[in-house]
C-alpha cells in the first residue's frame, strides 16, 4: 500500500544550494538574503513594505504593540481558525470577539457587523483555506466604524480577492511560512505585508531590540529576527509559488469533478481566487470516511476540531460564546492530501477510495 501524506515540502537541488549559498556568505541573521526576500515577498504581493519575523505569531504581535492594542480594547475574529490568531491580542490584554462562519468558511461579514461595540478597534478576517474572506464588506463595516483591518493570510499565499492580492488591502497582512504552508522556509518564521511605512519602521525596530542601529536603543523590543538561510530557501520557494497553486487549483478542480455528490466540496465564490492549502470536505460520516482512508494509506487532518471559542484558554479568561455554523462545521469536516507537487494520479486515488467508502 502507498502511502499518501497530507501535505509535502518542496525540496530538492535548487533548495539545497540556497541553503549553501546562505552558509558560505558567513552572514546568518538579517542579510542580504533576507533583505532581498523582503523586497520580493512585498513585490509578489503588491505592497509597499514587508517584514520578516521568526513566526507570524510574533511578528503579529509587534504590529499590535506599534499599533498600541491595550486592554479593554476589543478584535473581532472568526472562531474557525488556528488559534495564533488571537493570540498575539489577548497578550495585549485585548479581548477577542468571536463571529461565526458562512460557507466558504471565512466570517461572516454580517456577523462582523452585528459584533462591533464602542470598544471594538479592529477586525481580523482569516483567509481559510486559502479562500479569501469577502473584503468589500469588511473594509466597509471597519471604514464606516474607524476600524484598522489585519488580513490574516497564513493560508492563502498568493490567493487574490477581485485580482489584488490577499493581504494587502488592509492596514496590514500576515504570512506564515510554517512547513505545511503553500510558501515555507522549510521551518518556522512569518511575514507582516503593509503601505504603512510608519508602521513598518517600527516592527522592524521592535523585531530587532528596538534598534536601527547596532549600539542605539531608541524603545524596548525583542528578538524576533528572520535568518539568512531561510531567506535563501524562500526565495526559491517564492518562484515556485504560483506554479504550485496552479497544481492545486487542478488537483481541487479534479476533486470537485469526482466527489460531486459524494461529500459536499469546497465553494469558491466569483470574486476569488483560493489557493487551497487545504481542500476540505464535509461529511456527516466524517469520522468513518477518516478512519477508512487512514486503513487505505491516506492521511487527512482536520483544521479544526475544536473552535477557539471553545478552547480552554479562552473560556477560563473570556467565558462561553455560541455559533452554531462554526459548532456544526467542525463536526462534519475533513481535509484531503493536496501539496504543490501532487499528480492528480493521486487525487484520483483519493477519490476512488472515497468512492468505495460509499459504496460499503
Amino acid at each position: 500500500m502507498q502511502k499518501i501524506s497530507l501535505s509535502k515540502c518542496f525540496t530538492g537541488p535548487e533548495v539545497e544550494e540556497a541553503a549553501l549559498r546562505a552558509i558560505r556568505s558567513g552572514n546568518y541573521i538579517l542579510g542580504k538574503e533576507c533583505q532581498a526576500f523582503e523586497s520580493e515577498l512585498a513585490a509578489h504581493t503588491g505592497s509597499k513594505q514587508c517584514v520578516l519575523g521568526s513566526s507570524w505569531t510574533m511578528i503579529v504581535y509587534m504590529m499590535h504593540l506599534a499599533q498600541g492594542i491595550k486592554p479593554g480594547d476589543e478584535v473581532i475574529v472568526p472562531s474557525h481558525t488556528a488559534f495564533p490568531t488571537m493570540e498575539p491580542l489577548i497578550h495585549c490584554g485585548a479581548k477577542p470577539v468571536f463571529v461565526d462562519i458562512d460557507e466558504t468558511y471565512c466570517m461572516d461579514p454580517d456577523a462582523v457587523a452585528a459584533a462591533v461595540t464602542p470598544r471594538t478597534v479592529g477586525i481580523i478576517p482569516v483567509h481559510i483555506y486559502g479562500h479569501p474572506v469577502d473584503l468589500d464588506r469588511i473594509f466597509a463595516i471597519a471604514a464606516k466604524n474607524n476600524l484598522w483591518v489585519l488580513e490574516d493570510c497564513a493560508q492563502a499565499h498568493g490567493a487574490s480577492y477581485n485580482g489584488k492580492r490577499v493581504g494587502s488591502m488592509g492596514l496590514a497582512g500576515a504570512y506564515s511560512f510554517f512547513p505545511s504552508k503553500n510558501l515555507t522556509v522549510l521551518g518556522d518564521g512569518g511575514c507582516l505585508i503593509t503601505n504603512d511605512a510608519a508602521l513598518a519602521e517600527k516592527v522592524r525596530m521592535l523585531r530587532n531590540h528596538g534598534r536601527k542601529d547596532k549600539y542605539l536603543h531608541e524603545i524596548t523590543g525583542f528578538n524576533v529576527r528572520f535568518n539568512e538561510i531561510q531567506g535563501a530557501i524562500g526565495r526559491v520557494m517564492l518562484k515556485h509559488l504560483d506554479g504550485f497553486n496552479d497544481n492545486r487549483r487542478a488537483i481541487a478542480a479534479r476533486y470537485n469533478e469526482r466527489l460531486k455528490g459524494l461529500v459536499q466540496t469546497p465553494i469558491e465564490k466569483p470574486w476569488a481566487k483560493a489557493v487551497y492549502h487545504m481542500y476540505v470536505i464535509r461529511s456527516p460520516r466524517r469520522d468513518a470516511l477518516q478512519k477508512f482512508l487512514k486503513e487505505n494509506g491516506i492521511d487527512t487532518g482536520i483544521h479544526y476540531p475544536v473552535p477557539n471559542h471553545q478552547q480552554p484558554a479562552v473560556t477560563s479568561k473570556f467565558g462561553n460564546a455560541t455559533l452554531p455554523k462554526t459548532e456544526a462545521a467542525v463536526k462534519e469536516i475533513l481535509s484531503l492530501p493536496i501539496h504543490g507537487e501532487m499528480s492528480l494520479a493521486t487525487a484520483d486515488a483519493v477519490c476512488d477510495a472515497i468512492a468505495a467508502f460509499h459504496k460499503q
